[in-house]
């Protein structure tokens, strides 16, 4: 009889599903591609400096682009929420405790990612856009405490998440723990963000700035595309059979 974990999954690896919950992952992420874009894909004004400077670029888009993009990162981080239980199986089958971790990590960034952060910061946009149409002398400011209000909380509560699930994932790839070799480690979300997010560097560009407003979603396409493409190493090294 296959052993079954406290959520009622199987410890034996079913390799078929998990690469159908990676390949349904990458979708969710080339959506949220796609809205991010839609969002990030301009230039901001140089003679504004900080939080403005970064807003500035909205005030073109249109009301349908900010829908579109809300709509599409709320499906589409749904989808990749839905698909990290692909990673959770990998590592259940090395370490229970990891593989614990990671789920308590991959529940927050259901509830908070994309109801929570995404479609509030389009909110936020779409507010200020508005704002600034009505009455521009408080439109700054109103929109910062509209974020610090509604976006921040949630926010915060993401972070917490995401550094639990990324450090789990992390942490059980590089010591082995997972039927992957150890250098998959970097098939993980900080890795494709912080490489996305070294554009930054490249200036104020329009395809600089919708790829790294896209930054979470590319780390997504990295890590599910990544271990999509490996898998046949990890069939190769056999499946543990010991459980941590």
């Amino acid at each position: 009889m296959d052993m079954i974990d406290n959520i009622g999954m199987e410890i034996k690896l079913d390799w078929i599903r998990i690469r159908k919950l990676f390949i349904i992952g990458l979708i969710g992420g080339c959506m949220t591609f796609v809205g991010d874009w839609l969002l990030g894909y301009g230039v901001c004004d140089e003679s504004l400096t900080g939080l403005e400077k970064k807003l500035s670029q909205y005030l073109v888009l249109s009301d349908g682009k900010l829908f579109w993009s809300a709509f599409l990162g709320l499906i589409g981080i749904s989808l990749e929420g839905l698909c990290y239980f692909g990673v959770y199986r990998l590592i259940a089958n090395g370490s229970r405790r990891h593989a614990h971790i990671f789920r308590s990590g991959v529940f927050g960034y259901m509830l908070f990612a994309a109801c929570g952060v995404h479609v509030p910061c389009l909110s936020s946009v779409f507010f200020y856009k508005h704002m600034m149409l009505e009455n521009p002398d408080t439109a700054y400011d109103m929109t910062v405490k509209f974020g610090a209000y509604f976006l921040l909380p949630a926010m915060i509560l993401f972070l917490v998440f995401f550094f639990v699930m990324s450090g789990a994932q992390i942490s059980a790839f590089a010591k082995g723990m997972t039927p992957y070799p150890k250098w998959c480690w970097i098939f993980s979300l900080p890795v494709g963000m912080a490489a996305t997010m070294l554009l930054k560097f490249t200036g104020n560009h329009a395809v600089t700035n919708g790829l790294t407003a896209a930054w979470i979603s590319i780390g997504n396409i990295w890590m599910f595309g990544g271990l999509l493409l490996t898998m046949k190493y990890a069939k190769n090294g056999g499946i543990r059979n010991e459980i941590r």
